[in-house]
């Protein structure tokens, strides 16, 4: 008896050891990959300060100020050059005024440098000649890690560009700096345990919105002018309502090339790309015209090539450019999550303005919202249980955002089943929480598998039937917002439904603020009684509470790979909303 109890002391103390060690492995690897963020950032500033010393009459603020398309032009005659922009929104990210206030950048690029010789060697300039620009995460560009947020990822450098950053540099930009993600990008917070938590510039108490939350930080507070975001439920759009910046989620397949080459347990934490509701990327940037340029500089026999699996459909300027009147659905609820006053002001104030600007507006109202996001969405990744979820947080600290998702998925099957019985009766409800994976039906076969697939298509087929009966061009609807209170995202994941609905459908949708809190939107918010005044309508009343001056924005959307109509609709929305 004593020999066992020595055993089982020594497994005791010997598994206690493993663990520490585990625990000191990770936290060495943590400190590593923020040592090396902190010896980016000093190369940066004393990058900025050698060409400052060498160009001290810059007019900074003025080439801050310039738009995207304004700026462009500039670069294209010469009048700037190349140098003195990146130069200046370099100056801009390391003096600390962006990175400091909202922790937004993951990590400067210093192959920039590299990049801006290459281009002035050129004698050939593309569209995006010159123009800095900042990429997400896990964009893949060559020498850098793609890290999800992941402490698994820290040890995988990219062995080449992405097929998207090929791209860029082709046309001549200059990608400077990449930026922080939620970890394993399955939120719409913006923290992770390696690189910590972002901020919105606008105001530090609110979240700047996730995935793409780095990115839309980072240029709301004036750092970068144009950048890459991805979006798997709202990732491009939810972080542009939050920190009032124009945002562009494709159809999908209409751009490609994301992930650079690498082993494959680099990207792990992308669990998001899926066929069945595929990863979109996109622009985000500070007005609809900067989007445009993205798109067509992007939409070229450069990104055909690199990647056949891209239709080669360039960008059509005619589409873009049209003034022809539009046949215009829209709707202010989905019925599933009832959003803030603001929101649906903004959706009825657009829709008025549009009204007197000549286009006809049609009440439009998107079917079985519930079925979609708690059937065909949460399905889509939870299909397993939840089991793919969880091997991403194997050695990993999770992060406090995740934990309780995390925490709900380890949970059995059966205690899961008898959750889901108890919860049944609030499936009609956004889902909380415990709630979220305790009510997700699996996949439990092969056959079930491809059922599930095969309901997505008819979804999508129903949808799109219901939108050529009323004849329809574009839609106008609302969005999340505005920026939540630091915490809320991760008790309200279902208040995502007005994104997630275009995942699903795969169509392309952007944003555009339009519009922001007022004292007005404050006092009707707190006679909000969203679905019937339960916890989750009081927990949003509460992540939006206080936001008088913030952004508000709306949804626009068009059919599949009509993007250009889709920006031109956007075009409108901003020109009208502007006074024009």
């Amino acid at each position: 008896t004593g020999t066992a109890l020595a055993l089982l002391g020594g497994s005791v103390a010997a598994l206690g050891l493993w663990k520490w060690l585990g625990r000191k492995r990770i936290q060495r690897k943590m400190e590593e990959a923020r040592r090396t963020r902190e010896e980016g950032m000093k190369k940066m500033a004393k990058a900025v300060q050698q060409f400052r010393e060498q160009v001290p009459s810059v007019q900074r603020d003025a080439i801050l100020s310039l738009p995207l398309l304004e700026l462009s032009g500039r670069l294209q005659e010469g009048s700037l050059s190349p140098r003195t922009v990146l130069y200046t929104y370099l100056e801009k990210v390391s003096a600390l005024e962006v990175t400091q206030q909202t922790n937004c950048l993951r990590h400067f690029i210093p192959e920039c440098e590299e990049q801006l010789q290459e281009i002035e060697r050129r004698t050939e300039k593309g569209l995006l000649y010159g123009i800095p620009v900042s990429i997400k995460d896990h964009i893949g560009h060559k020498g850098h890690l793609a890290t999800c947020g992941l402490m698994q990822c820290l040890d995988t450098v990219m062995e080449e560009d992405s097929v998207l950053v090929k791209v860029l540099k082709k046309q001549g930009a200059i990608p400077f700096a990449m930026t922080n993600v939620p970890q394993s990008l399955f939120s719409y917070e913006c923290s992770n345990p390696i690189f910590g938590q972002t901020l919105n510039p606008l105001d530090p108490q609110r979240s700047p919105g996730g995935s793409s939350g780095g990115e839309g930080a980072l240029i709301a507070g004036g750092g970068s002018i144009l950048g890459m975001g991805s979006d798997v439920g709202g990732s491009i759009r939810l972080p542009s309502s939050f920190c009032g910046l124009c945002g562009l989620k494709p159809t999908a397949e209409r751009l490609r090339g994301g992930l650079g080459l690498a082993r494959p347990s680099a990207h792990c934490g992308c669990l998001l790309l899926s066929h069945a509701v595929p990863c979109a990327l996109g622009p985000m940037a500070r007005d609809v015209d900067s989007l445009a340029l993205c798109m067509k500089a992007l939409l070229c026999q450069e990104m055909f090539q690199l990647d056949p699996s891209v239709p080669p459909i360039p960008f059509n300027e005619e589409v873009y450019s049209s003034s022809a009147p539009l046949r215009v659905g829209y709707y202010d609820t989905d019925g599933y999550f009832p959003l803030p006053p603001c929101m649906r002001r903004a959706v009825k104030e657009t829709r008025s303005a549009l009204q007197a600007a000549g286009h006809q507006l049609v009440p439009f109202s998107p079917p079985r919202i519930p079925y979609v996001i708690n059937e065909l969405f949460m399905k889509t990744f939870f299909a397993d249980g939840g089991r793919a979820f969880l091997d991403v947080f194997t050695g990993n600290i999770v992060d406090p955002g995740l934990k309780a998702q995390v925490n709900a998925c380890k949970m059995p099957r059966l205690v899961k089943r008898l959750l889901a019985l108890l919860l049944k009766p609030l499936q009609f409800l956004p889902f909380l929480q415990l709630k979220d994976v305790a009510m997700i039906s699996t996949c439990r076969s092969v056959q079930e598998m491809w059922d599930h697939q095969h309901q997505i298509q008819v979804y999508r087929s129903q949808f799109i039937s219901q939108w050529q009966q009323l004849q329809l061009d574009v839609v106008l609807c609302p969005v999340l917002g505005p920026a939540f209170t630091m915490g809320y995202p991760r008790k309200l994941l279902g208040a995502i439904s007005s994104t997630m609905l275009y995942n699903v459908l795969n169509f392309p949708a952007g944003v555009v603020p339009v519009s922001t809190v007022t004292e007005a939107d404050e006092e009707e918010l707190k006679l909000y009684k969203g679905c019937c005044d339960d916890p989750w309508d009081r927990t949003l009343k509460q992540a939006v509470s206080g936001a008088v001056g913030m952004p508000v924005a709306v949804q626009c959307v068009a059919l599949p790979w009509q993007e250009e109509l889709c920006l031109r609709f956007m075009k409108e929305v901003e020109t009208l909303s502007r006074g024009g």
